[in-house]
């Protein structure tokens, strides 16, 4: 009887229940999005007085306003406030940073700078037009379609010699050593941008990799790279990320994946939103987990290259040396605009497998954050390391080994670029004028039996007793304030800087790399510290 009773009223109020079922939900749900109502009022509120702003400065500024530049500013102000690494790129300059990471470009293929007025080949591409029509190191285009290049700047460069694949450019030459220009024809085609500047053997069993970011390639070209020295021998590698600013984590990943055994965590993420926190996982395809490797870091090396050499420390499968990288652990995805303009956002931290987080503090601001850099203890402006260690999180290895936290890899080996050199060196140096490039191709010209085998080259030539007066009386035309008794100092790193400008004119990028190692004192100790790598082998 009561259950019919019930479902009589039931019944009749059907309607009524329904709706206040319907008020029930309806106010739970609006307690729980409050907040977010009260952030949507807070952000219109924002934009309203952004508006009213804009209203102002448009009615009542003493001049015409540039709203173009006005607004980027805008733009990039309010992501800059996030963090240092969230950004807006201008529509004119997504293409140019695109190409930085697709890899590739339409145009004729040359290593270029503007020197005396004129662009100046510093080497032409391999494989490129640029290449296949006989460019050399040193040519001056003088013409450009018959049109004057001198003074141009590198906006007009891009513009005039990039183009769509096919389309020829006529460039009017003038090479070092010759008194009459000429007219080159070029057809422009696909130009690659190499991630990998160089590799070769150290000796017969230490290969060498140099990676300068990681593109959409990178990981193809270090494995091309790879295989190559291991059919020359290569029992255990250096892989060389210093100056390296990151990119694209997946291709980091990837690298890490072939030096590290299956199912350990190379690097994880976290964030606010749910598809922000991932852990990436080593998978069975590494081909060099059994080859020893040394990776050398330096204040340039950041984002994908701290994943890198921090899953390689933390795992004990590899032996970091230089200085304490730059502590960029942000993750930034990028959105396109309605006008073409794109902006990177920060969604994420990343973290090394023992759980050290890589970014740097920046609550100081951006430009405390960047000069932070320099002033850090193990930078190589400063020597109070021990005690700046002292205070840093410490973490553990796989096998229990101590590393540190707070920002950054620091390297198992500390080992501080050397910039001891006389002030006159350093005078050359802080000249954009190209002295060492143009006194290069001098010598090349007055010097030709200095062209040997590469390997002669590079550590048997000697220069003779006239190479420093030379230089002096070459570079003193160009830059005041030099004295020949302080070059003489530092004859040795003198000579190689001409030797790989000579290498580069001679021969490539291997021969011009090998030859820079040889007053690098940071390599100098990752080479002399490969036995120390093998012994993670055995941790591993």
């Amino acid at each position: 009887m009561e259950k019919n009773k019930i479902m009589a009223f039931i019944k009749r109020n059907k309607r009524t229940i329904v709706l206040s079922m319907v008020v029930l939900v309806l106010l739970l749900s609006i307690s729980q999005i409050s907040r977010l109502r009260a952030d949507a009022r807070d952000i219109y509120e924002k934009l309203q007085v952004l508006t009213d702003i804009i209203g102002i400065v448009n009615e009542n500024y003493v001049e015409d306003v540039n709203w173009d530049s006005t607004m980027e500013g805008a733009y990039r102000g309010l992501l800059e406030r996030l963090d240092p690494h969230s950004t807006y790129i201008p529509a004119k300059r997504l293409k140019t940073v695109q190409e930085t990471f697709d890899g590739e470009f339409q145009g004729i293929g040359i290593e270029y700078d503007i020197i005396d007025g004129y662009i100046t080949v510093i080497s032409p591409i391999i494989g490129t037009p640029a290449d296949n029509v006989g460019l050399r190191s040193g040519d001056k285009f003088l013409k450009i379609d018959n049109e004057s290049a001198y003074k141009i700047t590198r906006d007009e460069t891009k513009n005039r010699l990039r183009g769509k694949k096919g389309t020829k450019v006529v460039v009017n030459v003038l090479r070092p050593g010759e008194k009459e220009p000429f007219d080159v024809t070029i057809i422009r085609d696909d130009i690659p941008l190499f991630s990998v500047s160089g590799y070769f053997m150290l000796d017969n069993e230490t290969g060498y990799v140099l990676i300068n970011r990681f593109a959409e390639k990178t990981f193809k070209e270090f494995s091309d790279a790879m295989e190559a020295l291991k059919k020359e021998g290569m029992k255990s590698v250096i892989l060389d990320l210093r100056y390296n600013s990151g990119g694209y984590m997946n291709q980091a990943i990837d690298i890490l994946d072939e030096f590290v055994q299956d199912g350990d965590t190379l690097v994880y993420t976290q964030g606010r939103i749910k598809n922000a926190n991932r852990y990436h996982i080593a998978t069975k395809k590494g081909k060099y987990e059994d080859v020893p490797v040394a990776v050398l870091i330096n204040r340039g090396s950041a984002s994908a290259s701290e994943i890198v050499s921090g899953a390689l420390q933390d795992l004990d499968r590899g032996l970091i040396v230089g200085e304490t990288s730059f502590g960029k652990g942000l993750v930034q995805n990028q959105w396109t605009m309605r006008d073409g303009s794109a902006i990177r956002v920060t969604t994420a931290h990343y973290f090394t497998p023992s759980g050290r987080l890589i970014q740097r503090s920046y609550e100081d601001g951006v430009d405390q954050y960047y000069e932070d850099l320099y002033t850090l203890p193990d930078s190589v402006f400063n020597d109070s390391l021990d005690k700046h260690l002292e205070v840093r999180p410490k973490f553990a290895t796989k096998s229990g080994r101590t590393v540190f936290g707070g920002g950054g890899i620091t390297p198992d080996i500390i080992v501080k670029q050397n910039y001891d050199l006389s002030k006159s060196t350093m005078n050359i140096f802080s000249q954009d004028v190209r002295v060492f490039f143009k006194f290069a191709q001098k010598y090349a010209r007055k010097h030709p039996e200095y062209k040997t085998d590469p390997d002669v080259f590079i550590y048997d030539i000697e220069f003779d007793e006239t190479f420093i007066p030379e230089l002096y009386e070459f570079a003193v035309k160009d830059v005041k304030d030099i004295k020949e008794e302080e070059l003489s100092e530092d004859r040795d790193y003198l000579q190689m800087q001409i030797k790989s400008e000579l290498a580069k004119i001679w021969w490539d990028n291997n021969v011009y790399y090998e030859t820079r190692l040889l007053s690098d004192n940071q390599f100098k100790k990752a080479f002399q510290s490969m036995r120390e790598a093998q012994k993670f082998m055995a941790i591993h």
